[in-house]
């Protein structure tokens, strides 16, 4: 049995849209929105690691602290 190749698409807002039926600008935004999305991901990767220190240096300086009189 010979299947035929899925056509590559596309799904924006519910809609699905064959790749090959746009037009250049429509897949230059689609590449932007993936790199854009590729580095807010990558940002919020970067907040968890720096609010991960920030609560480390946070439970460093209470210890560092001396008693509330």
């Amino acid at each position: 049995m010979s299947e035929t190749p899925a056509t590559p698409t596309i799904t924006i807002d519910g809609k699905a849209y064959e790749l090959s039926n746009l037009s250049d600008a429509a897949k230059s935004h689609i590449s932007s929105v993936r790199l854009v999305d590729q580095k807010i991901a990558e940002a919020q990767q970067t907040i968890a690691v720096l609010q991960t220190a920030r609560n480390a240096y946070m439970s460093a300086l209470q210890q560092a602290l001396p008693d509330a009189a």
